[in-house]
């Protein structure tokens, strides 16, 4: 791949740099890539940078997330004028740029859940991660380091994503299960839930958690379907593997990459390697060539 992949803002688990790698395994041309799990759309947007699907649908239980994809897609300049207005008042605040990250945190969770507030939340908040409370309302911190991705960067990076997307794309706020019933041959599905080793039954990112025998049941479903799909899941760091294999039964061909060091090991003054999974379905895991060295390939 040749270049940086754009991306809109920063966000926790977003597989931008990943996307690479998980590109040795998607086919060079092929009909619609869908995202359930879009959250920034990492993938859909490394896909249309080289232009290799006809079609994309973004999907998030997330609705606002949603949002940011629609308009940044759809109505990219008006994301941009809306964005940079409320980036600028932080500096002019009266009560300093960390009291005017509350103050947009109220009103978005007083109603006003605008793409342009959720994105200026977004890129400013710690880590760029998403937290609901039980109450479902937006309660990550702002980080105090940092004032976010500045208006020019982030136009400029808008635009290019518009130019890839713009007038191909389809965007929703569903449960996975009702996406994946639209999916038919010809399309690629690509699957990045929860983490297992991270997330439980329940998950603030996405309101409810991803129950795993319903998850296996809906990778069965995709299976008898013959659709393509491929599965970012769980991994391991050292010896220790975080969440269990799905099943042997599927016939899917476990990848893992290399994510670099670990930065929680780094400060126990280890240096061990992260690795995230890729799940390949039947035909894909016959069609992939890894480079040679890169990466472990088993065969459930």
């Amino acid at each position: 791949m040749n270049g940086t992949i754009p991306h809109i803002v920063q966000y926790q688990g977003s597989k931008r740099i990943l996307a690479p790698q998980i590109l040795q395994y998607i086919p060079k041309k092929f009909n619609r890539l869908i995202e359930p799990f879009a959250g920034m759309a990492a993938i859909t947007i490394a896909v249309s940078k080289q232009n290799r699907a006809n079609g994309y649908i973004m999907n998030d239980l997330n609705e606002p997330l949603v949002h940011i994809l629609e308009e940044a897609v759809n109505k990219p300049e008006d994301l941009i004028y809306e964005y940079s207005k409320i980036w600028n008042e932080q500096f002019c605040f009266s009560g300093g740029s960390i009291e005017h990250y509350y103050k947009v945190r109220d009103e978005f969770n007083n109603g006003n859940k605008s793409a342009a507030n959720m994105l200026y939340l977004l890129a400013r908040c710690v880590k760029g991660s998403v937290r609901y409370g039980s109450n479902g309302m937006f309660n990550q911190s702002p980080d105090k380091r940092r004032n976010g991705t500045s208006p020019d960067t982030l136009s400029k990076n808008v635009r290019i994503i518009s130019n890839y997307l713009k007038g191909k794309s389809r965007f929703t706020s569903v449960d996975y299960q009702e996406i994946l019933k639209i999916a038919c041959a010809g399309d690629i599905v690509y699957m990045d839930p929860p983490y297992q080793g991270v997330c439980g039954r329940k998950d603030s990112r996405y309101f409810s958690g991803i129950d795993f025998a319903d998850f296996v049941r809906n990778v069965e479903f995709l299976n008898e379907k013959g659709i393509d799909f491929i599965i970012s899941y769980d991994g391991q760091c050292g010896d220790k593997q975080y969440g269990k294999d799905l099943p042997k039964s599927l016939g899917l061909s476990k990848v893992l990459l290399k994510a670099g060091l670990s930065s929680q090991s780094l400060l126990l003054g280890k240096k061990e390697i992260t690795y995230e999974a890729l799940y390949l379905s039947k035909n894909l895991k016959n069609m992939v060539c890894p480079l040679k060295g890169q990466y472990e390939l088993f065969s459930n």
